[in-house]
């Protein structure tokens, strides 16, 4: 299924982050958290990239991650 900016999606694979709010600085594992695309990143400073995690997803205020295709599934569309 092909992933665009609004669906919600899950976090299906062990994700460790240094930089979620309440775990600053400490590995967390995001597995089975929710959120929403907010990006899927095909270009920077208007040249194309590939880039090694494009899908960018925001799960709180203050809490995003950038991810693979592979690490999260499509739960809702947009």
């Amino acid at each position: 299924m092909n992933m665009k900016i609004g669906d919600r999606v899950r976090v299906i694979e062990s994700v460790i982050v240094y930089h979620h709010p309440q775990h600053k600085k400490e590995p967390f594992d995001i597995k089975g958290m929710e959120g929403e695309i907010i990006d899927i990143v095909t270009n920077w400073r208007g040249r194309p990239v590939s880039a090694n995690l494009p899908i960018l997803v925001k799960f709180e205020k203050r809490f995003r991650a950038h991810f693979r295709d592979n690490e999260v599934e499509v739960i809702e569309t947009a």
